[in-house]
């Protein structure tokens, strides 16, 4: 049995509580083979009613940040070795472009949205 089909034949969802900008949760439950894209897809599309004053015009817009990181597209839930029946936390954030994955071959996570490496932290 290959570990794509251990995953699927897995009928307990990955739990996540999505927090926008004004500071809104709402929780949502997804397979663990479901990418970044998808995920922001089904919640573009099952949209909460008290999130509606927060609402953008496509899924496109929205990214995903887990760990300070922007999560490109095709990451899976799985990939980010989040615990099927445990509640993981991320935000939501409306963002047009993600930043290419950096020359070292980062390839689950962007680039860091809380400090740049450039900078020296205080």
């Amino acid at each position: 049995m290959s570990a794509k089909q251990s995953i699927d034949s897995q009928a307990e969802p990955v739990v996540l509580r999505l927090i926008l900008v004004s500071g809104k949760t709402h929780e949502f439950e997804f397979h663990p083979l479901t990418s970044a894209h998808d995920v922001t897809q089904m919640v573009f599309d099952q949209w909460p009613q008290d999130w509606y004053d927060d609402k953008v015009q496509s899924a496109q817009m929205l990214k995903l940040i887990y760990h300070g990181r922007f999560l490109h597209g095709s990451v899976t839930l799985h990939a980010l070795q989040l615990m099927p029946g445990k509640t993981t936390v991320m935000h939501l954030v409306t963002r047009e472009n993600l930043p290419e994955p950096n020359s070292s071959g980062e390839s689950i996570y962007g680039d860091r949205c809380s400090e740049s490496k450039n900078h020296k932290k205080i």
